[in-house]
This record gives structure tokens, sequence and C-alpha cells, in this order.
């Protein structure tokens, strides 16, 4: 009756006839088996239930030393943004609905003024995502038309998802320009022709070229269009809104950089180094904006009201930049103290000794994080760590071991390297340590493992 009462009767019937069937099955091969009794049988079916009523989304440590993981999530909503996702959720809003006017209202209205402020630009558009953001760019401004890009910065990004192709998609004909390497204004100029609409630059957020290289900056892109009544388009991806040289981390192209040097459309991201929700933005000319937002696809790619909510109650934070590192979660763990990190991992490294046993080494380890989500793909933050290694290692040890810590209650995510598991600390933040340390004691390693 109390199975029933949480998982529903019909759900209770379908297991517990799999179960039985289960059992005729083993029977009809070994009569000899051992039949299970009714209580052996109850304690199965709510092991399955339990399971099957399992939340296939789920919260998860990432201790992979990659902070805007993208298969984790990305960015971490700030308490403001979860408090105002919620309020969306659960009360009627005034998403397109004019208060003073009493009138049907735009919805990205509610968010336009602030990107504006932050980046210079004279009108904005939103939509689920940076990809989204160049397709109906492109798919408003330049469809039929060529747009010149460079070969070194036609990127591929995560899930095999390639520049060229949302370009294609978007209707608009790619004309590259130059090398992979090296690329000169020359090349742009003897590229230009009637057919020609824009001019776009991609940035090269998840790799960098070095050595003998050559490139064309925002600004004399910017020009060469201009002086040929063309369009510039700038790409950022990551679109991190202050300088990033301001707590202590290396230079990130901003929106408002790309609007000074005369960009006429800016797309980047919400999700990565700006810390909000998953988004894309378009900001630039009022002209060209007004034409992106009555384009019939913004229709299908526009932003649902508690993402929006979200991203207004994250870029309300940047009113005070100063308070970002406390607030706003995406800065906090980009400049953790090494310091921190460490006292951390010391802290926790005999519970989770004494959790693995003596056939596991922990030590205590300086490691390397990264910023992740493509942004700053080169440059590595000094942090700390656990380094799990087999004190008899054996063909596929590490993998069973990253494997209990990923069966856990809520799973621990870490990476495998050189014949060892490491758990690097940054992202571990202090309000969860003792939901951390509290399952290590559910840790189930395989017969003979490691």
């Amino acid at each position: 009756m109390l199975l029933a009462q949480d998982f529903g009767r019909p759900k209770v019937l379908e297991c517990l006839r799999k179960l039985l069937a289960e059992q005729r099955h083993r029977l009809s091969i070994d009569p000899a088996c051992v039949v299970l009794d009714e209580g052996a049988l109850a304690s199965q079916c709510l092991e399955r239930l339990r399971t099957a009523a399992r939340p296939s989304l789920r919260p998860v440590f990432n201790l992979t030393g990659t902070v805007l993981h993208t298969n984790l999530g990305r960015a971490l909503y700030p308490a403001q943004a979860v408090a105002a996702a919620v309020q969306a959720m659960t009360r009627p809003v005034n998403l397109e609905y004019d208060i003073d006017g009493a009138g049907r209202g735009e919805r990205d209205s509610h968010v336009e003024a602030r990107l504006l402020e932050l980046t210079g630009a004279e009108a904005a558009v939103i939509v689920n995502n940076n990809a989204a953001a160049v397709y109906l760019t492109l798919n408003t401004v330049a469809m039929g038309r060529e747009v010149v890009v460079s070969r070194g910065e036609l990127v591929e990004i995560g899930g095999a998802f390639r520049v060229p192709e949302i370009m294609a998609s978007s209707g608009c004909v790619l004309r590259e320009v130059g090398t992979t390497n090296r690329t000169h204004q020359r090349d742009f100029e003897s590229a230009l022709c009637e057919r020609t609409a824009a001019l776009m630059k991609v940035h090269a957020s998840n790799y960098e070229i070095r050595g003998f290289t050559a490139e064309v900056t925002a600004m004399e892109m910017a020009r060469i269009a201009h002086e040929r009544s063309l369009l510039f388009i700038e790409d950022l991806g990551c679109g991190m809104l202050l300088n990033l040289e301001d707590f202590g981390l290396p230079h990130e192209p901003t929106p408002r950089e790309a609007i000074t040097a005369g960009a006429d459309l800016v797309t980047f991201s919400g999700d990565k180094l700006l810390g909000g929700p998953q988004c894309g933005i378009i900001v630039g000319r009022k002209d060209l904006i007004f034409q992106i937002r009555k384009n019939p696809m913004k229709r299908a790619l526009r932003l649902d009201k508690v993402r929006l909510a979200a991203l207004e109650a994250v870029l309300m934070l940047y009113d005070d930049p100063q308070r970002l590192p406390e607030q706003l979660p995406t800065i906090r763990l980009l400049t953790r103290s090494l310091h921190e990190i460490t006292a951390l991992a010391t802290g926790l490294s005999d519970a989770v000794q004494n959790a693995l046993g003596s056939t596991v080494r922990v030590d205590v380890v300086p490691c390397d994080s990264q910023i992740g989500s493509g942004a700053l793909p080169v440059e590595i933050l000094p942090s700390a760590g656990l380094r799990l290694t087999p004190i008899a290692p054996r063909g596929g040890a590490v993998d069973e071991l990253a494997q209990a810590f990923r069966q856990l209650a809520v799973p621990v995510i870490g990476r495998i390297r050189e014949g060892a598991l490491w758990l690097d600390m940054r992202c571990l933040e202090e309000e969860h340590v003792f939901e951390f340390t509290a399952q290590l004691a559910n840790l189930r390693l395989s017969k003979g493992s490691p």
C-alpha cells in the first residue's frame, strides 16, 4: 500500500509483474533456485521504483577543473537569478505586456536597457543561444549574399557544430579568405564584390594559433566594410561584459570593445563568462536590430520568461562590479584563491582516504584549472586537488575508481590523468562540503578494485 502511495498503483503493479516474470524464468531454468519471499519481493520492487523515479537531470560535483563545463551546464545561477526564475515560474509576469501603456510589450525590453549600458550599443535582441544569434543575424542581413570570413576563424564548437554550417543554414554564402594562420587586409579587399553583404570576424575562443600568424583587427575590418557601405559583424562567443583584468584574469574581448571598434552587430553568449542563463545576445545598430526583431525566425528562437528573468537579475549585478566576485558564481570560482582551494583539499584528504581504504593512495597536489566553454583556451588557473592513485594498478583500475565516484547519489566527476583520478577542488564550495563528505561512506568499489 505504501509503495502505491509513493509511486502510483500502475507503476507498482508493472514492477511486481516484471519481478514475478523474472522469477518464473529463473525457476524454469533452475527449479532449485531461491524463490523470493514477500519481503524480498517488496524490497527489490522499492529499489527498482526508486531508480526509475530518479530524475535524469541531476546535480553533480564538478571536480574536473573546468569551471564553465559545457557538459555540466556551464555557468551557475547566482541567488538573485534563482529567485527571479522561481518568481517567473510561479507567478504571472508582464512578459509581453506594457504595464504603463496597458498594451502589448516587447519581451526583450526587460533586459535591453541594461545591455545597452554595458555594451554601448544602440539596441539589443535576445535569443536562446549564441548559435541562434549568429544564425538569426546572418539570415536577416545577408540571406542569399556573401559573408567574408578568414579561414583561420572557421571554428568548430562543442558537439561538432561548425561556424560554416551555421552560416550556410542561415541562407548566406560563405566566402573564405586568407589561410589558416595568416590573413591580411588585401585578402578581404580582393574578395569584395556586388554580392558581398558583410565582413565577419569570429573570435577563436576555443583554440589559439601561435607562431607565424597574422590577422586583421576588428577596427581594420570595420573600416574596409564601411568604406564600401557593407556591414561588419563580430561573433565574440564568450561575451564577458567587463574587463577580466579587473579581477586578476587574462583579457577577453568585450562587446563594448567590438562596438567601439566599429562593429555593426555583435553576438555573444549569456551562459559563459557573463555568468547567466543559456541565451544568445545580439547588440548593435538600432536599424539592424529592428530588422532582426521582425524576422519570423525570431519567434522560434526567442527566450522564455524564466531565463529572461534570470538574465535580468544577472545583469543587475553588474551595477556593482566590485561585488561580482562575491555575488556571481562564475567570477567567484574563477578568482578563488589558491590558498583557499589548497586548504579545502587538505581538509578533505583524510575523509577520502578513509573511504577508499589502503588500496588507493590519496595525495594533495597542485593542479591546473581552466575557464572552459571556449574561453581563453590556453590560459590556466593554478589550483589544488586530490590525486587518487591505485596502489597496485591493473588494467581499468582507474576507470573503475572514477565510475565508483560517478555512482554516488550526487555523482562526483573528476578527470583521469597519469594513471590516477584527479579531483580539482576549485568548484567545490563550502556550502556543499558536508554533502560531498557524507556520501563517501557509500562508495562501492568493484571486487578487486582498484
